[in-house]
């Protein structure tokens, strides 16, 4: 048996986890519901919480949200995951639209460069008012990971609409992993 580890954003909670069992009927869908605020407090919680999944399970499959993803990342679980699904992805803290960084956490950013390879699969809403195009595209092109965008879609995929278009992404992703 495989788990499929879904990471919330900012705001979100472990129970949103309950919506993937649907897509993943033989696997253990599992929520973390993480207390982490940065990114360094991300890196121990998450690499301890897979590191743990790993010990009973075969393969681990990712799903993050927004600062989720990014957490995730921060937390170096190259080795640990084998697909990661990611929804409305935070890669780049600095070039987040709108929102101030402490001086803490822009140091912690400038000198922790995000290192990524896992295969990824990404879904961005064209109405994504955290996270610009070209940062979400520059990180597809540069980590290999596949985007799919919504048209308008927005950076919380919430309405029904918006949920049935990741359902569908996220079928047609795990059928063009399977065929690898």
């Amino acid at each position: 048996m495989n788990a499929v580890l879904y990471i919330h954003g900012q705001g979100g909670n472990a129970a949103e986890s309950e919506h993937y069992k649907a897509l993943f009927p033989d696997d253990e869908v599992i929520g973390l519901d993480y207390r982490a605020n940065t990114p360094w407090e991300a890196e121990t919680e998450f690499r301890s919480a897979v590191k743990n999944l790993k010990s009973r399970y075969d393969d681990i499959v990712l799903i993050a949200n927004s600062i989720g993803a990014f957490y995730a990342m921060a937390a170096h679980l190259e080795g640990l995951i084998s697909v990661a699904f990611f929804i409305s992805p935070v890669v780049d803290m600095e070039k987040l639209n709108g929102v101030e960084l402490s001086d803490e956490c822009r140091r912690f950013v400038e000198s922790h460069p995000i290192m990524w390879d896992v295969p990824t699969h990404i879904l961005y809403g064209s109405n994504d008012h955290l996270v610009a195009f070209e940062v979400i595209n520059d990180f597809a092109k540069t980590h290999h990971a596949t985007l799919t965008i919504m048209d308008e879609g927005e950076h919380w995929f919430h309405t029904d609409a918006q949920m049935q278009f990741l359902d569908n992404w996220m079928r047609e992703m795990l059928i063009s992993s399977l065929d690898v």
